[in-house]
């Protein structure tokens, strides 16, 4: 069964994926975090904007995972996928720095009907569960 996230994005790149100009979401991490290898082909991702509604969903057509980062590997990733994941020079140089991520590219992106969660803390990306949802999973089949 599929995994279920939700996905925290600063509204640019949120519109960006809405209107089918960014295909790869990306993340990149100093720490290793659990998430990471929890995204997985088949999943799927309820898109939040920063400090406001969910706005759309979108599905895991693929994902690749990365670890032993350097800088180096970091240029190599931007000047190979940056095209469809639309990082900033800003956004770049904050990730310059990483250890570990994944790039996941979207399929079958909808945009929904705003809605709003109560989320309240700083996480960027969870994985979804049967206790911790945010009424995103009424009705859908959840692995437990």
């Amino acid at each position: 069964m599929k995994n279920y996230h939700l996905v925290i994005l600063k509204k640019p790149y949120l519109d960006a994926i809405l209107s089918g100009r960014k295909t790869i979401e990306s993340r990149f991490t100093r720490a290793k975090h659990s998430f990471i290898s929890q995204v997985r082909q088949g999943d799927f991702l309820f898109l939040k904007a920063s400090s406001g509604p969910v706005y759309g969903q979108a599905c895991v057509a693929a994902v690749k995972y990365l670890q032993n980062l350097t800088p180096m590997k970091m240029a190599e990733i931007k000047r190979q996928y940056n095209e469809h994941i639309l990082g900033s020079e800003e956004y770049w140089q904050s990730k310059a720095e990483s250890k570990f991520g994944f790039l996941a590219w979207l399929e079958d992106i909808q945009p929904m009907k705003p809605m709003m969660i109560a989320k309240k803390d700083w996480r960027s990306w969870v994985v979804l569960t049967p206790k911790e949802n945010f009424g995103l999973l009424k009705d859908r089949p959840h692995k437990t």
